[in-house]
């Protein structure tokens, strides 16, 4: 996960609530695991957070947090990312009409927003593909 660019700690604590057969654990929990401070736990809590990989709940019974993995991790990290992808492709259409099409950067802007532009229409038939193989939902993906 750090090679893809996560955040060290964020990838260790990613990786411990993954592996966690709850899917969710403790502040102390991850401390005692992982071998790290509260603090560590913290900052990669808040990032995972963020980034909406994970969510904050009360423990029942008891006023720790507990750290659980969102339902559906994948599907909707890249639900999210399908956004992203929309103000990339912006930027880059707008840099490649600043520096023209008829230019070698220009084109190669362009073809980058173009490259974006295809993977948003296949980002939702994916999507579809994914819930119909997951729960069997045999419906045609929308067009």
């Amino acid at each position: 996960m750090t090679e893809a660019g996560m955040q060290r700690m964020a990838s260790r604590v990613f990786a411990a609530l993954l592996a966690s057969d709850k899917g969710a654990l403790s502040s102390p929990e991850l401390a005692e695991q992982l071998r790290i401070s509260p603090a560590a736990i913290s900052g990669a809590v808040r990032y995972l957070t963020h980034v909406s990989m994970i969510r904050r709940e009360r423990e029942p019974g008891t006023r720790r947090d507990l750290y659980r993995l969102h339902d559906e991790l994948w599907y909707e990290a890249f639900g999210r990312r399908d956004q992203i992808m929309v103000r990339w492709e912006a930027v880059l259409l707008e840099g490649a009409e600043l520096l023209g099409t008829d230019t070698p950067a220009g084109r190669r802007i362009a073809e980058s927003a173009e490259f974006f532009a295809f993977v948003q229409k296949e980002i939702p038939l994916m999507m579809d593909r994914w819930r119909a193989q997951r729960y069997g939902n045999p419906s045609p993906p929308a067009p």
